[in-house]
């Protein structure tokens, strides 16, 4: 990969906590990118916006999703930017260039009863079982990501006063509330299953695996699909369909948005926005109370 690369991502890495998810998203498209010159026999250097322009549509003619297109020509803004402000370039053939706005889905959330009987499927009769009822319990009652569950250390949850310590996007920390149930599953996983798990390694992180070291974000994949499938539920579901779940039966029971977008750690109350678009049962409720022919 070229210098002027490797540089942006360290730049990214640094100045915003970009993390390694990002950093290999990013370095994934640029690197495409640059296949793409060096196909064309073009400099990053001395690509005008028409090889930009180019670039795009090769992807969409490939069949490339919106959403990806437009992760890709966010990475090249970027890359480009960074060579601007560095002085390398005088120009930059991404400025004006009409952003690919991706479609934004509207997000998948589980019903409350099959939200409860996905989080109360494992077979709490073994150790296994156990860790897993805690780390889904965790997952509903506080809407963290994936990647900020497995990174969770012991330390970071406070039993007594009932809130975690959360590392999100940039490395922001944020205090979320759990709920009754999830701390008495964690409190008996923590008690009985993890010593058992760390009496030879013990990594720091709350959820581990029997060799007592942190558990990665494809077995939580893992767990949370297996604990579809017990439960019954056709749909496919991911640890992020359990988060839109919490937001979105939050806002049904009547939480405000700012209090949502805190908890989920959104750095823009635009993203916590997409969850009023939801059909809710409160929004019915005051439409028929309110509106003078419902």
């Amino acid at each position: 990969m070229s210098d002027p690369v490797v540089e942006y991502l360290g730049s990214l890495q640094a100045e915003r906590g970009a993390s390694r998810h990002t950093l290999a998203a990013y370095r994934h498209d640029l690197t495409d990118f640059l296949g793409f010159l060096g196909r064309e026999r073009r400099a990053l250097s001395r690509v005008r916006p028409d090889d930009v322009v180019a670039y795009v549509e090769r992807l969409r003619g490939g069949g490339l999703r919106p959403a990806s297109v437009a992760r890709r020509l966010s990475a090249l803004r970027g890359l480009y930017r960074h060579l601007v402000r560095e002085g390398a370039l005088a120009r930059d053939p991404t400025e004006h260039l009409e952003s690919s706005r991706a479609t934004r889905p509207l997000p998948r959330a589980l019903s409350r009863d099959a939200a409860a009987a996905l989080v109360e499927a494992p077979d709490v009769s073994g150790p296994r079982g156990v860790r897993d009822r805690a780390m889904l319990e965790l997952l509903y009652a506080t809407g963290i990501r994936a990647s900020e569950c497995v990174d969770l250390r012991v330390d970071d949850v406070n039993a007594t006063a009932g809130y975690a310590i959360c590392t999100g996007k940039g490395r922001k920390q944020r205090l979320v509330p759990i709920g009754a149930h999830a701390l008495a599953w964690l409190a008996t996983y923590v008690r009985d299953v993890r010593p058992r798990d760390t009496r030879r390694h013990d990594s720091g992180h709350l959820f581990v695996n029997p060799r007592g070291r942190s558990l990665s974000r494809q077995a939580l994949w893992t767990i949370v699909r297996r604990a579809a499938v017990r439960a019954g539920l056709r749909r496919r579901v991911s640890p992020h369909v359990l988060r839109h779940s919490f937001a979105s039966h939050l806002l049904e029971g009547g939480a405000d948005l700012r209090s949502v977008q805190a908890m989920l750690g959104h750095a823009d109350i635009a993203t916590t926005q997409i969850y009023t678009h939801l059909p809710s049962a409160a929004l019915t409720r005051m439409y028929r109370r309110f509106h003078p022919r419902a």
